[in-house]
């Protein structure tokens, strides 16, 4: 662990108490609206913690989400804003250092199925990365071959579904493939990526996802689709719409959530499935 991991996991323990975190979730800004919904919330501004993004208005929050203790990271650093695949590496290792067994990573990301339309709640069972960039690149121990095998957690996942459905909330379920932007991808790029089997396609989560399994971490990911990809659709959709479109669907990805770790502590699902 980097030493920013471990005085930044001594930061939050000082200010949020010792009693270990069960789950992380990382959140873009633009979802940050989740961590209203966290009991007792203690809140750390990212400039606090070392060895975390600098944005402005990021930080932590910890508390109770359902009956889970929660370690809600409330902005991200992605790779086209940093030139670092391993930009979240400090704050995943500070969530393993606070006890965490798992993390859920949620992002906004656009269809690249004509029947998955925007406002779709979709759990992601694999991803594609064919870009040539790792954020393991560079380490020198063994442990850099991570299995990527089963990198989204298939018990999470089918406990995901059960708390959406006990809503009366549909979910749906895809292979997302990662593009590093920040320019959106052509129409020729979109059909390579559906000819590759991809249902969705973005610029964050997959650094994460491979840092998180790096660490032992379980993965649950989530998106939340904001638009057609270029060239499903005939219609050009505006930036302000996606905006739209989020902030519709993370009232309902909330009140999921509550859900799932309420889910989470009784049927103790890490604890039935060993890695």
């Amino acid at each position: 662990m980097r030493r920013e991991s471990e005085q930044a996991a001594a930061t939050i323990r000082a200010r949020a108490g010792d009693a270990p975190v069960n789950v992380g979730l990382v959140l873009g800004t633009g979802l940050a609206a989740i961590g209203e919904q966290v009991g007792s919330p203690v809140a750390i501004p990212y400039q606090d913690l070392a060895g975390f993004p600098r944005d402005p208005g990021s930080e932590a929050v910890i508390g109770t989400l359902g009956t889970a203790r929660v370690a809600i990271f409330k902005g991200r650093s992605l790779y086209n804003e940093t030139r670092d695949m391993a930009a979240m590496r400090v704050p995943l290792e500070t969530l393993k250092l606070l006890g965490a067994e798992a993390v859920v990573l949620v992002n906004s990301a656009g269809s690249v199925r004509a029947d998955l339309a925007p406002g779709a709640l979709v759990t992601i069972k694999d991803h594609i990365n064919l870009t040539g960039l790792n954020p393991l690149l560079g380490e020198l121990d063994e442990n850099r071959f991570t299995d990527m095998s089963a990198a989204y957690d298939s018990v999470l996942r089918e406990r995901f579904v059960m708390a959406a459905h006990s809503l009366g909330r549909k979910t749906g379920e895809g292979v997302y493939m990662w593009f590093p932007g920040p320019s959106f991808e052509t129409a020729a790029e979109i059909r390579a990526a559906h000819t590759l089997g991809a249902d969705l396609v973005g610029m964050s989560l997959v650094p994460e996802a491979i840092l998180a399994r790096h660490l032992g971490l379980r993965v649950l990911g989530l998106s939340m689709v904001t638009n057609f990809a270029a060239g499903v659709r005939a219609e050009h959709v505006e930036r302000e719409d996606r905006i739209r479109v989020a902030g519709a669907t993370v009232m309902s990805l909330t009140r999921v959530l509550v859900k799932f770790f309420e889910i989470w502590v009784v049927g103790s699902p890490l604890r039935r499935q060993p890695f």
